[in-house]
């Protein structure tokens, strides 16, 4: 079994920065493709970002392009999320995710896709 736990989350003024972290443990070697999703209040979750650990594919939703980076340490089993320029837009509950599957564009963007979740971390930026 795999287990997620983000960090990292907190209160950022409008266009700052954080980097979330989320620190994978068990049978992390199974997992082909992790990710970052995010659920606001009252909203539904949405796809973030995505990166293969076989390739370091990456894939973002359009909103996050340019601003957000998805990157990974698999010596370390850390997955990291660097989120510049942050917009108010962006306050949410941020949620790592990994699977087994291997890395499908039209795939890796539904929640259904992955076996394993985190916990979640909070992220509020103030306008």
């Amino acid at each position: 079994q795999v287990q997620l736990v983000e960090s990292g989350g907190g209160l950022v003024q409008a266009g700052g920065s954080l980097r979330l972290s989320c620190a994978a443990s068990g049978r992390t070697g199974s997992m082909i493709v992790m990710a970052w999703f995010r659920q606001a209040p009252g909203k539904e979750r949405e796809f973030v970002t995505a990166i293969s650990r076989r390739s370091s594919t990456t894939y973002y939703v359009d909103s996050v392009k340019g601003r957000f980076t998805i990157s990974g340490d698999n010596a370390k089993n850390t997955l990291y999320l660097q989120m510049n320029s942050l917009k108010p837009e962006d306050t949410a509950v941020y949620y790592c995710a990994a699977t087994r599957r291997e890395f499908l564009r039209t795939r890796v963007v539904t929640s259904d896709y992955y076996d394993v979740w985190g916990q979640g971390t909070q992220v509020t930026v103030s306008s």
